[in-house]
């Protein structure tokens, strides 16, 4: 359904139509396709929000959410921030639309622990996307692939959210309540997924990141109009 929505809306957003208003019941719709079938259509989602702008009466919180949550499994690349900027700070602020701005913040600083636990102690926010969280895993080996050469399982696991069944301490009672626990056979899927290799003493090895390092030569071409400028200033 989603890919057929895809090209209806394709035509929507050519040209002028892109910002006729009576295009957006279908541009939400479509915004709520892509959520349950694990699409991602961002020229889509920003037409949403641009028409927002335009009519602040038409805007819908819970739509917002939906784009700025597909966003985020977008990263790392720079989405949230356009769909950001389309936001006016009084809508910023506003819940539940504040909660998915603390998770971009931290999200971008790396801070996958604090993410993973605002996630999992707030499960409705995130839970009409499908695939929200390997989406968000996708960004954290993407993350740990250039940064650690081997890292202990367990560290590794908890930076995909607690998958080995051990939660976070600080939320092991709630989450305990709040959803079952994901089997330890999922970090091995996303260890064999990224070609990363367990190790006998615990330790997940990444990559030789010495390998990986690459040199750059760096040439600077001066015309002689600014070689005798410099030459004159120094008589």
């Amino acid at each position: 359904m989603a890919e057929a929505m895809r090209q209806t809306v394709a035509t929507m957003l050519k040209g002028i139509e892109r910002y006729n208003p009576d295009n957006l019941p279908t541009l939400q719709r479509y915004v709520e396709t892509q959520s349950r079938e694990n699409a991602y259509d961002l020229e889509a989602n920003l037409a949403v929000l641009k028409l927002y702008q335009f009519d602040p009466q038409t805007y819908n919180v819970e739509i917002t959410s939906q784009i700025l949550l597909k966003a985020l499994t977008n990263f790392p690349h720079t989405d949230f921030v356009l769909c950001k900027c389309l936001l006016n700070e009084k809508r910023l602020m506003e819940s539940p639309v504040d909660h998915i701005m603390y998770l971009a913040d931290v999200l971008e600083r790396c801070d996958f622990e604090t993410f993973w636990n605002r996630v999992h102690s707030m499960p409705e926010l995130c839970s009409r996307i499908v695939g929200f969280h390997d989406s968000i895993r996708k960004f954290v080996c993407h993350v740990v692939g250039i940064t650690f050469q081997t890292v202990e399982k367990s560290v590794l696991a908890q930076l995909l959210g607690g998958v080995d069944g051990k939660p976070f301490i600080a939320l092991r009672v709630v989450l305990a309540k709040l959803r079952a626990l994901v089997p330890h056979a999922t970090v091995r899927h996303w260890v064999n997924k990224y070609g990363w290799r367990e190790e006998s003493n615990n330790l997940v090895f990444i990559a030789n990141q010495d390998e990986n390092i690459k040199t750059k030569n760096i040439t600077e071409k001066i015309d002689f109009e600014s070689s005798a400028a410099i030459m004159a200033a120094l008589r």
